[in-house]
């Protein structure tokens, strides 16, 4: 897998995690709720996707005589302890102790305490603040992420807010009081891969979701290049966006090439570590010809063997030999195995049997199947990008 920068949950407790209590202190265990559907949705968000979880909260003059450690100690450990058991784990826990009329720099909406997550080796744009407070939805503007406002309709914080609310509204992603809608929100954004590729031969703009419905929008310039990459879309279940000017007037190979190269880099970007896959292949019959497609989409290593011979130079205005060619580059960038072999007496079969396995082996591949962590026994390689 092509690693990125990290992606981070910053994550806000009360109000987000447990219900709010009346007084707005959790100081006690009988006033201790999770927050409804929270602990089901947030396990599969930790299981299913590769955000580092990042608890941020403002516990209001938390070590003094009207909030004691020993009164916030016990609920709050009781709360990392059941997440624990979900399977959600928190790479961070970041607490503010002070009260609101003091406006530290430290207190949210203020950054003073994240400064660590702001110096370029995060992907901050592809994180979010989930949080039930409007300060929330600013911490998010603050950091450059985006919000998920669990808005419960109190406009709690906005006491505290030091902007605009259209401000606001430019970085809430997603307004709701369903985690359930969270989980599938964050899915939704999770596969997804926009690649620009420039050289003096072409221009490629592919655009990727691996959880999608199979839409496809192809102009390459080429009819039956096109139509196979259709295939891909339409039997892989994803939505692709393939959009290429290519120097057709010398000959199609520079378009065919750099279109795999580009897909191959937005498949290993959508599918990130890889968390919770299954990996592997396909066959479909396509009348009398037969294709076998096996790919490892979670090793981390480019190979390919073909074995597929076709009698035709070209099919419609595609050459075969490029066939073989569109794989390698695709496995060259998505850094994955594959395995071809086909057989048949009708080339036009032949060649869209192996799409369409294809389609279904990425398919599967990349289906999530509940697995936690790794996809190997022995951890993912790690590549420079």
């Amino acid at each position: 897998m092509i690693p990125k920068k990290k992606r981070i949950l910053f994550i806000d407790r009360d109000g987000t995690l447990t219900v709010e209590p009346e007084d707005y202190q959790l100081d006690s265990m009988e006033k201790l709720m999770f927050y409804p559907g929270m602990l089901c949705a947030l396990a599969r968000i930790a299981r299913e996707t590769d955000y580092d979880l990042v608890m941020v909260t403002n516990q209001d003059g938390l070590g003094t005589d009207a909030f004691p450690e020993a009164a916030f100690r016990l609920p709050h450990h009781f709360i990392l302890k059941t997440l624990e058991n979900e399977g959600i784990r928190f790479s961070d826990i970041v607490i503010d102790k002070t009260m609101p009329a003091e406006k530290a720099p430290t207190r949210k909406p203020g950054t003073a305490l994240l400064t660590k997550y702001m110096t370029g080796e995060y992907d901050l744009a592809g994180s979010f603040v989930i949080g039930d407070r409007l300060t929330d939805m600013e911490l998010a503007r603050n950091l450059g992420a985006g919000g998920i406002w669990l808005n419960d309709t109190s406009g709690l914080g906005s006491d505290e807010v030091t902007v605009a609310p259209q401000a606001l509204k430019e970085v809430i992603a997603l307004e709701t009081q369903s985690w359930e809608e969270v989980y599938r929100f964050l899915k939704s954004v999770q596969r997804h891969a926009l690649v620009n590729r420039k050289t003096r031969e072409t221009d490629v703009e592919v655009e990727l979701s691996l959880d999608g419905t199979g839409k496809t929008e192809i102009s390459t310039g080429i009819g039956f290049f096109d139509h196979m990459l259709e295939q891909l879309g339409f039997h892989g279940g994803m939505d692709l966006h393939v959009k290429v000017k290519g120097d057709l007037q010398v000959d199609e190979h520079h378009t065919i090439e750099d279109t795999a190269l580009a897909l191959g880099q937005a498949f290993a970007l959508a599918l990130g570590e890889g968390k919770g896959i299954a990996r592997y292949g396909f066959t479909v019959p396509m009348d009398e010809s037969l294709a076998r497609v096996a790919i490892d989409a979670g090793g981390g290593r480019n190979y390919i063997v073909w074995k597929v011979s076709f009698k035709r130079e070209k099919i419609g205005e595609m050459p075969t030999e490029m066939f073989y060619h569109f794989f390698k580059s695709f496995t060259d960038t998505a850094k994955c195995t594959l395995h071809i072999h086909a057989e048949g007496e009708n080339e036009h079969h032949k060649a869209e049997a192996i799409f369409k396995a294809f389609a279904r082996a990425l398919k599967g591949a990349a289906t999530l199947n509940g697995n936690k962590g790794e996809t190997s026994t022995k951890g993912t390689e790690q590549w420079e990008q």
